[in-house]
């Protein structure tokens, strides 16, 4: 066990050098954007008559997240084991007015984790006995996914058309992924209705890594196609009923192509016999790699209703429904009170209800056969039932007296939520955020 925990340490300590290195990195790059963006923007304003900015200042959010689940169905090998996973990731975000009009937006963000189910994908490379239940003390459990995003945006001279183009990339050991889109939104009746569109695409390339025991038998077939391409479209609709009230309606419809699996996820089958290394009994081979359909239809759609209660009280609802071409049906109900105490803090208690069918490919560990085409054992494609609580506190400083040289702070977050699943598994989020205003 001590070793267990000197090895997670190093994992931890490793993560953190890691994240402050990209950290110095991304800090550099932004002082320097926001240095030429500032030196720009004077130029225009000088050379423009006065017109109330969409953004008066460039704006900067540092954002932190931490979040460890732990649960017993781990997909990697083949629905049972260890689910543990830590994950630590800062983000920054850069909001540059570019002149009265126009918005930069740059996003950067790092995530390190630590993973005992991944590890598993070579159970055989660590010091101790193969366990589905145990991590491997190999070097597979860990990795950072590093992703950065930019935005454009332009509005009207008054206000009721707003445009823009967006792009990303993100990149890990396995998985690269590249993102263009762009949306337009438009407001009517003094701003009283707003209906908005929005289009992307995501094109994405795995590096396919296979469970260790499979990668080398002559009746393992890999997957040919390591893409997978999404394309979204997006619809929303929202209407100010009355000074107190609000709603909002919503429609995505996502379609994904290529290699749809997780090359790494194990499948056993209940009609081939079990093998495991002698003395090793906490093992068992997987027969083959999950094997999904290559396409997939997603729609949701959904709903917003808030309402004013006074000046101290807000009470947020929401609701979705989900259903895809794999069988799954979902169902998400959620509330959110955000209370003010005084003129600086906010506290925001939330609950979130999901809801969700069990797809046509899943099966628990052992029970697929192999005449099937298609199995998973991935939990997350079971049927189950999960709930979220949580708790927020928000500062606020309008005046943005605090400041650091000509930075002021604007406002300032911290976030805990729990989650629960039917199926066993458990996670906790913590996140904190503070939102500065270069002056």
């Amino acid at each position: 066990m001590a070793e267990k925990q000197e090895v997670a340490v190093a994992a931890i300590n490793q993560h953190i050098s890691f994240l402050m290195q990209y950290i110095d990195q991304l800090l550099l790059g932004i002082v320097l954007v926001v240095c030429m963006s500032s030196a720009i923007a004077q130029d225009q304003e000088e050379a423009t008559t006065y017109k109330k900015r969409v953004l008066e200042s460039t704006e900067i959010d540092l954002l932190m997240g931490y979040y460890t689940q732990d649960g017993d169905n781990a997909a990697v090998t083949g629905g049972i084991g260890t689910e543990e996973l830590t994950d630590i990731a800062p983000t920054i975000v850069v909001s540059i007015p570019l002149n009265e009009d126009d918005v930069l937006t740059i996003d950067a963000s790092v995530s390190a984790y630590t993973s005992a189910s991944s590890s598993n994908v070579n159970p055989f490379d660590g010091e101790g006995a193969a366990d589905a239940f145990v991590a491997s003390s190999g070097a597979s459990g860990d990795d950072v996914l590093v992703s950065i995003s930019g935005s454009y945006s332009h509005s009207s001279d008054d206000r009721n058309r707003i445009w823009s183009v967006n792009a990303s990339a993100s990149d890990e050991h396995d998985y690269s992924s590249i993102g263009f889109g762009g949306s337009y939104t438009q407001l009517f009746n003094e701003k009283n209705t707003e209906i908005s569109i929005s289009a992307n695409v995501f094109l994405d390339e795995w590096d396919p890594i296979y469970p260790s025991e499979l990668r080398d038998l002559p009746s393992f077939v890999p997957h040919t196609d390591a893409s997978r391409n999404s394309y979204a479209l997006g619809f929303g609709f929202s209407q100010l009923l009355s000074k107190q009230l609000q709603a909002s309606f919503s429609i995505d419809l996502i379609q994904q192509e290529g290699l749809l699996s997780t090359p790494f996820q194990r499948v056993q089958f209940a009609d081939v016999a079990d093998f495991s290394v002698p003395g090793q009994p906490g093992f068992v081979f997987g027969d083959d790699v999950e094997r999904l359909p290559d396409t997939r239809f997603k729609l949701a759609v959904g709903g917003r209703l808030h309402y004013y209660l006074n000046e101290q009280v807000v009470v947020r609802t929401y609701w979705r429904y989900y259903a895809d071409t794999w069988g799954i049906d979902a169902y998400t109900a959620a509330l959110e009170i955000p209370i003010k105490l005084g003129d600086q803090f906010t506290i925001y208690p939330a609950y979130r209800y999901y809801l969700q069918t069990e797809a046509t490919y899943f099966a628990p560990f052992n029970t697929h056969l192999s005449t099937q085409q298609f199995y998973t054992s991935d939990f997350d494609l079971s049927a189950f039932d999960a709930i979220q609580y949580g708790i927020g506190v928000r500062y606020t400083d309008i005046f943005t007296k605090i400041h650091l040289w000509k930075i002021g702070l604007k406002s300032a977050t911290v976030e805990i939520h729990q989650y629960e699943r039917s199926s066993g598994l458990t996670a906790t989020t913590i996140s904190g955020g503070l939102s500065f205003v270069v002056e």
